[in-house]
């Protein structure tokens, strides 16, 4: 494979090396629309740094809402560095295999490349924290259940929107992993496996 098949000078950083396992973009708005907690990669100069949290995507708009605290990591890097990438994704089962390159899970993942900014309109902070609120908790109603965010309320979070420059998605949902003939099978059992951690 040549050394700039990933270069994002060169190539879209959406470009996946598998075309069977690609997915188009009404899968992937739906894995958005339905996924729990996005993992959110921000950076300080050449320092990394991953945040889990929970997050809207917003259709008409076509961007990803989440918040964090007034001040710190998360805000400091954006502010600093606006350019994020984040991935949301589902898995099933573990998947063993007689061959040790072959053992794999069942997965659906989507990553988002993209440009993030804090929102200061206090109509948007309120529509997006309205929209976060909606998706986990779609029985309870703001100014019923939920107190209205009133702008003290707004004073302290960061709340942010992901311009989507590129995304893809991907999926590898096989029922075994491929094995080899070149060791004896595997027990029925385990091809059926259930992980359990260990302590």
């Amino acid at each position: 494979m040549p050394l700039d098949y990933y270069d994002p000078q060169q190539h879209s950083p959406a470009r996946q090396r598998r075309p069977a396992n690609r997915r188009d973009d009404a899968w992937i708005a739906a894995l958005l629309k339905r996924g729990e907690i996005a993992h959110i990669a921000t950076r300080w100069e050449e320092q990394l740094f991953q945040t889990p949290t929970s997050f809207w995507y917003d259709a008409d708009n076509h961007t990803v809402i989440f918040h964090s605290n007034i001040a710190g990591r998360v805000r400091a890097n954006i502010e600093r560095h606006p350019g994020v990438c984040l991935e949301v994704s589902e898995y099933g089962r573990f998947l063993a295999s007689n061959d040790p390159l072959e053992a794999s899970v069942q997965y659906r993942s989507v990553v988002v490349f993209g440009t993030a900014r804090v929102l200061v309109d206090p109509d948007a902070q309120r529509r997006a924290l309205a929209g976060l609120l909606a998706k986990y908790f779609p029985q309870l109603e703001l100014g019923r259940e939920i107190m209205p965010i009133s702008d003290a309320a707004l004073a302290r979070t960061s709340v942010y929107a992901v311009a989507i420059d590129a995304w893809s998605g991907k999926e590898n949902w096989a029922e075994t992993a491929d094995q080899t003939d070149a060791w004896p099978a595997l027990e029925e059992r385990w091809l059926k496996f259930e992980f359990t951690p260990v302590d």
